[in-house]
């Protein structure tokens, strides 16, 4: 019986961090998740400023994170429904960018407090939120794409 003998990294294709369509697409792919995951996130956090703004920011962020999560899963599940079926979608966007969405997530979050020392939107902190939540989960998501030719859209 013969063995199965796994490739040597000779074998595999050189990965590298210098391939600007890659670069681009990941981009794309992290933009569509940084929208979904804005839509939750502020949403919650504005609320709980405006109704309940003596909540504690550790409550507020870990329910801001959760919301951002499920705004990002059925804008993701909607986007890929136009090309495979719903479940498979809905198993799709869970499945490839859920790393992405929670590194994205907590740098929002954390960029938020830092700014405000609290959790609430203020004109000086959304913009580094939201581009602190796209620049971590950038570079995982081109991995994933040079290395696995996965991504969500």
């Amino acid at each position: 019986m013969s063995e199965l003998i796994a490739p040597t990294s000779a074998e595999l294709p050189a990965f590298h961090w210098h391939c600007k369509h890659t670069w681009k697409t990941s981009a794309v792919n992290t933009l569509w998740c940084l929208v979904g995951c804005a839509i939750g996130d502020f949403g919650t956090i504005y609320a709980f400023q405006v109704f309940a703004p003596d909540t504690a920011p550790l409550i507020v962020m870990s329910l801001a994170i959760a919301m951002g999560l499920c705004t990002s899963i059925a804008l993701e599940t909607g986007l890929l429904v136009r090309e495979m079926a719903l479940s498979l979608a809905f198993k799709t966007a869970i499945g490839m960018s859920l790393i992405s969405m929670i590194g994205m997530e907590i740098a929002m979050n954390a960029t938020d407090y830092l700014l405000v020392g609290k959790a609430a939107l203020t004109w000086y902190s959304v913009g580094p939120s939201l581009l602190a939540g796209f620049l971590a989960p950038w570079p995982y998501n081109y991995w994933r794409l040079k290395k696995y030719g996965k991504a969500c859209h």
